[in-house]
């Protein structure tokens, strides 16, 4: 039994006609009656009763239509839905981000990419980025934003510069003045944000560069818990640049100047498996991000190889 057994059939059925079905089909009259010859000795039943006013199904034929017809709704349904997925109509979006990536920087990207492709699901999960690496190694996710990483079986796409700045409340004495020496950050009540977090780590390694030892005023774990503090003149605080960019921009907090110390900073990238090709989804969010930073991810087709097969 195939597909053109039951076009033929389920023509002939609602024409009444062996001619009509094949002008229908762009047959000739003996190809559709040699398919419907051949699925009633498939079937081994008679499908068709024929006579002098036309063609009616026989009570077989009657039973087992509604049974074609749904056959080739599948078929039409799965066809649809690969065209679908061709036009970026419908798929799936999974990306996981590191913390900060995901509150400040994906939910503009996410509504960009919404406008574009509204039928596409997302599906989002924040982690930080040691993880990521392994949901991406494991497929749980198609793509990641994250810091840059090395790895065998990872490709990593560029995107920009994560900088760190000094922020104070608009009344602090250091936003009036706009530049501090790092002394007198070591002594002006810093508050960090979470000993778990690699920021912690990415500003602990540059104050102790810079050659002073800092206590914490205070130390939190949320990121616009960190922000409410010092906006509130509790302290000031090390915090990522796309973090405070809102805060900086109504004058709710200052970025101050610090001389005798180097602010970090560290790459954000996109990473996803290597010798995996990417969904449709995927590559159309990795090309929003090539718009909007600049990148360049490798070729789709080189990417998908594998590290071995690529030297």
């Amino acid at each position: 039994m195939d597909l053109g057994q039951l076009e033929a059939f389920i023509q002939v059925a609602g024409q009444r006609s062996f001619s009509r079905a094949a002008e229908s089909l762009g047959l000739t009259q003996p190809s559709v009656t040699a398919r419907i010859q051949s699925l009633e000795r498939d079937l081994g039943e008679t499908l068709f009763d024929r006579n002098g006013r036309g063609v009616t199904l026989t009570e077989v034929g009657a039973s087992f239509l509604p049974h074609a017809q749904r056959v080739l709704k599948a078929l039409q349904d799965g066809r649809d839905a690969v065209q679908a997925l061709k036009r970026l109509e419908l798929g799936t979006l999974r990306l996981a981000a590191a913390p900060t990536i995901s509150t400040y920087v994906l939910p503009d990207l996410l509504m960009d990419f919404h406008q574009r492709y509204p039928g596409i699901e997302v599906s989002m999960r924040t982690e930080y980025s040691e993880q990521i690496v392994q949901m991406v190694l494991r497929d749980e996710v198609q793509l990641g934003l994250e810091r840059t990483i090395t790895h065998p079986d990872v490709v990593t796409v560029p995107l920009y510069e994560d900088e760190v700045a000094l922020v104070a409340s608009a009344e602090h004495p250091f936003a009036q003045r706009g530049t501090v020496s790092i002394d007198e950050v070591s002594q002006g009540g810093l508050i960090m944000f979470n000993r778990g977090s690699s920021y912690y780590a990415l500003v602990d390694n540059a104050l102790r560069q810079a050659g002073v030892l800092v206590s914490p005023t205070m130390e939190l774990d949320n990121m616009e818990a960190t922000k409410k503090m010092v906006e509130k003149g509790l302290g000031i605080s090390i915090l990522p640049k796309v973090a405070v960019e809102r805060e900086l921009r109504r004058g709710e907090l200052r970025q101050v100047q610090v001389t005798g110390m180097t602010m970090p900073h560290r790459q954000i990238a996109l990473i996803y498996r290597r010798g995996r090709p990417l969904s449709r989804a995927a590559r159309a969010f990795v090309g929003l991000l090539e718009e909007r930073y600049g990148a360049t991810a490798p070729d789709p087709e080189d990417a998908a190889k594998p590290a071995r097969a690529r030297r």
